[in-house]
């Protein structure tokens, strides 16, 4: 029925009420206001829900349009006026400073001195895969009961390693060690309840239904269908696709979050469907990432699912580190990052030589944005060497936005090691429970989890027209 059509008999079909005043509905007002108040405040201060680290969202929205090559020098009046008006609790002023604020983010003019644009933009999966090229492993075998342990140990250290890192992250290497010294296992009774996985369940549940043809249009519907709030780039995805603009724009779009971790954090998913096969993980992770993220952003969500793809295959984590990181374009910021890091950790004896220079080198970036934490994942992993208890310390010395970096890297190690790498101190406090604030997934066991994953990528590949 046409439009017109279904509002005319709406109206046609209207009777005149009298409303007593307790049925009016204004009443809601107030409550409608505090809400939105206190929206608009946490954008100014906040405590993250997990660890209880202090942050300022918009104003790490500043300083990383400064990190990606903007002149922000307009906008840093605007962050003293909108704390001053915070400090007095002037609603008014605050809602004021915050749209300008917004504004003039998203009309900088570019700093052509910043060393930001020294570099390459990648702004579609074509420009990436011009520079790069792929090994070709044998088409790895989705039918076996090995493969099926290895998702759910894949799986089950992801979960343990988002944990323990939850209430450790938004710190510092020495403020961490000031509180808990070498921190070798969980600080508190762990949980699962995070912001992390929750995308990489909608992934999932996009990929069972439509396999390797899968779009970022599909990804982007199961966000808005199952995700009911985000944090940074995914909230403003989120805002950008209930509002009708869709994948690459929602990712760009009015998003000055758009070089963070969000995308990096969700890429094992990628590399799980995609076994041995790191292109294919590269390609499903550019489709993911660009929901809500751009250019370095999505390379980040690229690099992790390239090493977990690569983990079903490869049993050296420093070789896949090497492989992963010579699978960035050379001519990118990123590669630049992680190609640093590397050879720094490469020539030092010691974790934490290589980390004081990262976290000096990389002071200006938030600890929410993927470059740091990059540089975490790749200190953990070379020093780890594939050993799960000193990966996971070395995620938590090295801070930063801990539970994604853990997470992504446990999936690695727990691919190669299998449940029995594993320690019972690490998985008995977690047993088979996922729990989240999804809508359809707020409880979920592990070992489903792990199920559908295979099942899935055992579809897909039957659906692409290949074998097992």
């Amino acid at each position: 029925m046409k439009a017109w059509l279904l509002e005319r008999e709406i109206i046609e079909n209207a009777q005149p009420v009298v409303l007593a005043e307790e049925e009016q509905t204004w009443d809601q007002a107030e409550k409608l206001e505090a809400d939105e108040d206190n929206k608009l405040k946490t954008l100014w201060s906040s405590r993250v829900p997990g660890s209880g680290a202090p942050e300022r969202v918009i104003v790490g929205a500043v300083q990383s349009m400064e990190n990606m090559g903007f002149d922000i020098s307009k906008t840093e009046v605007l962050v003293e006026q909108g704390l001053q008006a915070l400090d007095r609790n002037d609603l008014a002023e605050l809602n004021r400073v915050t749209a300008r604020l917004f504004y003039e983010l998203n009309h900088l003019p570019k700093d052509s001195q910043s060393e930001y644009w020294k570099y390459q933009q990648f702004a579609s999966w074509e420009d990436y895969l011009k520079r790069v090229s792929f090994p070709v492993y044998p088409s790895f075998d989705l039918g076996t009961p090995e493969f099926e342990a290895q998702i759910l140990s894949g799986w089950t250290a992801q979960i343990c390693g988002g944990a323990f890192g939850t209430a450790l992250e938004g710190y510092t290497t020495d403020n961490l060690r000031r509180a808990f010294g070498e921190i070798r296992d969980y600080v508190r009774k762990p949980n699962t309840f995070n912001d992390d996985i929750t995308y990489e369940l909608a992934f999932l549940k996009a990929f069972a239904a439509k396999g390797y043809q899968v779009t970022s249009e599909d990804i982007a519907e199961e966000w808005v269908a199952l995700i009911p709030f985000g944090w940074s780039a995914e909230d403003v995805a989120l805002r950008n696709l209930k509002s009708g603009i869709y994948p690459p724009e929602s990712g760009s779009f009015n998003n000055p979050f758009r070089e963070w971790i969000g995308a990096q954090m969700r890429g094992a998913i990628c590399g799980m469907v995609a076994p041995g096969n790191p292109g294919q993980a590269a390609h499903l992770a550019w489709l993911d990432g660009v929901i809500s993220h751009s250019n370095n952003g999505v390379l980040g969500e690229v690099f992790n699912a390239i090493m977990v793809s690569m983990a079903f295959i490869e049993k050296d984590v420093r070789a896949i580190l090497k492989l992963a990181v010579g699978l960035i374009p050379e001519d990118s910021e990123y590669y630049a990052v992680v190609s640093d890091t590397l050879h720094r950790c490469m020539t030092a004896e010691s974790w934490e030589e290589p980390w004081r220079q990262c976290e000096l080198k990389y002071r200006k970036y938030n600890w929410i944005h993927a470059y740091p934490n990059a540089a975490a994942e790749v200190v953990a992993l070379w020093f780890g060497n594939g050993d799960f208890d000193e990966t996971m310390h070395l995620s938590a010395m090295t801070g930063q936005d801990v539970d994604c970096n853990a997470a992504q890297i446990a999936t690695v190690i727990g691919i190669i090691n299998g449940s029995s790498g594993i320690a019972r101190r690490w998985t008995d406090p977690i047993g088979d429970d996922l729990v989240t604030y999804m809508r359809e997934f707020k409880n979920i066991k592990i070992s489903k989890l792990a199920s559908w994953t295979v099942a899935s990528a055992r579809r897909a590949r039957i659906q692409s027209g290949q074998s097992l």
